[in-house]
């Protein structure tokens, strides 16, 4: 029966996604394509396998982070803050994709480093976890006793808690993305639960736009944001986890 649920859900899943993004994706295929040939048809000293190759090339490029302005490239995801946020997104499983080692021994050194980085992490969610539990707890049992409430100090604590990470983590990081990234408030909520709850698409990801200047702190800030916000995180799904068996 769970089995059973879970393919539904799957399934469920699939249909409702094809029917939301399929008219979109069919919509930009066209588009790409009329753009295609109104390129050749305007410029006729361009040939198709050139533009092929060019287009391809750019593609490349562009996953590799290399964009180019003006005469000159733009570089900057391999300095220490895009190499430490590559680092903060191995560990933690995010994985975002739009950056990745493209040497041997680099991919080598992402084995080893992932391979005793993630149980570390791990261990460090897992405490980090376990005192905001015992905060709760703590704040609960003072309730109970300055206010001889039983249910309702846990209650009310959990709560308390429950609104507080939805703030800190899921509703007031979206402002600093619009104001950072330029994005809007719906793509700054999804890139933060999209980030924390560790699936990391890498549609969105912070600090890579070549056009704009982003201060020093923000990488870093966004770094501690993703630690402390996976371990509340965790701590809400391992609630629902509880609710569900």
């Amino acid at each position: 029966v769970l089995l059973a649920a879970y393919v539904g859900y799957l399934g469920l899943g699939a249909v409702v996604l094809q029917a939301l993004e399929r008219p979109a994706e069919v919509q930009a295929a066209q588009n790409l394509l009329r753009e295609h040939w109104e390129l050749l048809a305007n410029y006729t000293c361009l040939r198709g396998p050139a533009l092929q190759r060019l287009i391809e090339g750019i593609i490349q490029a562009y996953k590799s982070g290399i964009t180019l302005q003006g005469n000159t490239t733009s570089l900057g995801r391999w300095d220490y803050s895009g190499s430490f946020f590559f680092s903060i997104s191995a560990i933690t499983t995010i994985g975002y994709g739009n950056l990745s080692p493209s040497t041997a021994v680099g991919r080598i050194f992402c084995i080893v480093f992932a391979l005793f980085g993630i149980p570390l992490n791990l261990v460090l969610l897992n405490e980090i976890g376990q005192l905001m539990l015992l905060g709760v707890q703590h704040c609960a049992r003072r309730l109970e006793e300055l206010f001889h409430w039983q249910n309702k100090a846990s209650f009310l604590m959990k709560t308390c808690a429950l609104v507080t990470g939805l703030l800190l983590f899921l509703l007031l990081p979206p402002l600093l993305f619009c104001d950072k990234e330029g994005w809007s408030y719906e793509e700054g909520f999804y890139y933060s639960f999209i980030t924390l709850s560790t699936i990391g698409f890498g549609d969105y990801v912070i600090g890579m736009n070549p056009d704009r200047t982003y201060p020093s702190w923000y990488k870093n800030v966004i770094s501690l944001w993703i630690l402390f916000g996976m371990a509340w995180l965790a701590l809400v799904i391992k609630f629902c986890i509880n609710i569900l068996e």
